[in-house]
């Protein structure tokens, strides 16, 4: 038989663009860039004060109501009466309630009492006493009528303070250190960094389209969760250039967990923000646009590596060759700055935990007046949903304690209060599943009278979140609870969680272990912590913390 001849083959087909803009990738464009491209999130501004306001919720257009708000903060919450059930199956429009969540951005936490009693004088005015402190330390406002947004900025701006960028596709509040400044753990204070970001940068159209919300952190200290933002800049001790900052990029959580890689590079202090520009721009640039659940700048550093997105840097946006530098030592505990701790300059800070970041109005102006009772002018938020009072004299430190454990905020919690977070949950949000905020607040006193015995070495970290977008840090808590249906022993549909175990940061930097159909109910849930806290204490060995206990523990013990 005559050889058959091969059948030809096929041209390859060209790699479809990633939307990438240095590639010239422009198109197709997904509906958020579509709704990026047609106008700056930054002008929707001009149309809340001057035409929604005015005409009310009616007459916001949708590519606003759902996409350019959230460039100055706003999102429409969850119509209330919706189960969690149903939170996929409907449409946005039958999700939004016609009141809106606000964020007021406090990059590093920082507040004056002033600045502290404005914030809490608007929730009771306009949010009907709701106020929430976030991990990523904002304040966030619910109930928020479009009619009032022009009379809360006037008050808010008044005060110095923005909610300019707090959401959207942009450079989001920068997380800092709650005691930069005054700790003696501190060498290098980078409030100047940040306040220079700030200025240049938050609110210019430079940086107000990127592919997806960028995250930022800078501390000398490791109290910043730095190993899951986009970027983040970490004290370090050079040895021929002395005291700088060490740069990490591409960490993220949700769907797709991260953690952030070291660039290698040693910054000075000077430096960082040029340097944050540098690397927000090769984001902007380079970031992936087509599919917007891959636009994150982690995507970006998983295919490059972190040695080419610093080449990139460098000798595209930098022109120049950044300093090798050295990683900073990890931390032996979480840092988490609360309790009564010596300022640098003899006074105090004090560091109290309200329940899950929950506090109102009511309470921030009462905190306000108590610290100013006892000449402190300073307050900041922590990024674990905590606050702290600078500037306590000696003989104030007794009495401002008492006082604030009356407004439910405790400086010697125990440690199921001190290490406990959790999201906005069903209640408000339109993504969440299940109710997390109350949940959290009754486990926690729930457990602190089932556990009155234990006392563990670090306290057990307890996030509980209403989705899978990680907005409480779930995979990287001891004990990590992800809100989703559930069947219960009767075979009823209901609230529950699955189980991550042994996640953490620090020395423990990781997601933890996911064991296959571990879940719980929301109403088992106490039980479900109370044993496995058990298990872990009976097992533990000297000093062996609770993340490592997980890797090696059995299964059943972890039941």
């Amino acid at each position: 038989m005559p050889p058959t001849t091969p059948p030809a083959k096929s041209p390859a087909r060209p790699k479809r663009g990633e939307g990438q803009w240095k590639l010239g990738h422009r198109e197709p464009l997904n509906p958020n860039e579509r709704v990026k491209r047609d106008d700056d999130g930054l002008n929707v501004r001009a149309r809340i004060e001057n035409i929604y306001s005015k005409q009310g919720f009616d007459a916001i257009d949708p590519s606003d109501l759902r996409g350019r708000m959230r460039w100055w903060g706003l999102y429409t919450q969850r119509k209330p009466g919706i189960d969690g059930g149903r939170t996929a199956a409907l449409e946005p429009e039958e999700l939004d309630d016609r009141y809106f969540m606000l964020r007021v951005r406090i990059d590093g936490g920082a507040l004056t009492t002033e600045q502290l009693r404005v914030v809490g004088e608007i929730s009771e005015q306009y949010a009907r006493d709701t106020a929430d402190v976030t991990d990523r330390q904002n304040v966030q406002y619910h109930w928020i009528a479009i009619e009032d947004m022009p009379a809360i900025w006037k008050r808010l701006e008044g005060v110095g303070l923005l909610t300019t960028e707090a959401c959207g596709d942009t450079p989001r509040v920068i997380l800092g250190s709650p005691v930069a400044g005054i700790s003696a753990d501190e060498v290098l204070d980078p409030e100047p960094a940040i306040r220079t970001i700030l200025d240049r940068y938050i609110g210019s159209p430079e940086f107000s389209n990127l592919p997806r919300k960028f995250k930022t952190a800078i501390s000398w200290q490791q109290d910043v969760a730095h190993e899951v933002n986009d970027v983040s800049f970490i004290g370090s001790v050079h040895p021929e250039h002395g005291p700088g900052f060490d740069v990490w990029v591409g960490g993220g959580l949700s769907t797709n967990p991260k953690i952030a890689q070291r660039l290698g590079a040693w910054v000075p202090l000077d430096e960082v923000p040029d340097v944050w520009a540098g690397i927000i721009s090769v984001f902007r640039d380079y970031g992936y646009r087509r599919l917007r659940h891959r636009a994150r700048i982690k995507f970006l550093i998983a295919d490059w590596g972190a040695a080419e997105f610093r080449r990139v840097l460098e000798e595209e946006y930098l022109s120049r060759p950044l300093v090798d530098g050295p990683a900073p030592a990890t931390p032996e505990r979480p840092i988490d700055h609360i309790g009564v701790h010596k300022q640098t300059d003899g006074r105090n800070y004090i560091g109290v935990a309200p329940a899950s970041g929950r506090v109102s109005g009511t309470t921030l102006v009462a905190l306000a007046k108590a610290a100013e009772s006892v000449g402190s002018r300073r307050v900041r938020l922590t990024p674990q949903q905590k606050i702290v009072v600078l500037d306590v004299p000696d003989e104030s430190v007794a009495a401002l304690t008492e006082e604030l454990a009356g407004l439910g905020l405790q400086a010697d919690p125990s440690p199921w209060r001190r290490a406990t977070m959790a999201c906005t949950g069903i209640e408000f949000c339109k993504l969440a599943i299940v109710e997390t905020k109350e949940r959290a607040i009754r486990l926690v006193d729930e457990l602190e009278q089932r556990l009155a015995d234990v006392h563990p070495d670090v306290p057990i970290s307890i996030h509980l979140n209403g989705c899978p977008n990680s907005c409480a840090r779930t995979q990287v808590a001891d004990i990590g609870l992800k809100g989703q249906i559930v069947t219960d022993a009767d075979g009823n549909q209901v609230e529950g969680f699955q189980v991550h175990l042994g996640g953490g940061l620090g020395l423990d930097a990781g997601f933890g272990r996911k064991l296959r159909g571990l879940k719980v109910t929301s109403a088992e849930l106490g039980d479900y912590v109370d044993r496995i806290v058990r298990n872990y204490v009976a097992q533990r060995t000297e000093g062996e913390r609770f993340a490592q206990w997980v890797l090696r523990a059995d299964e059943d013990a972890l039941k």
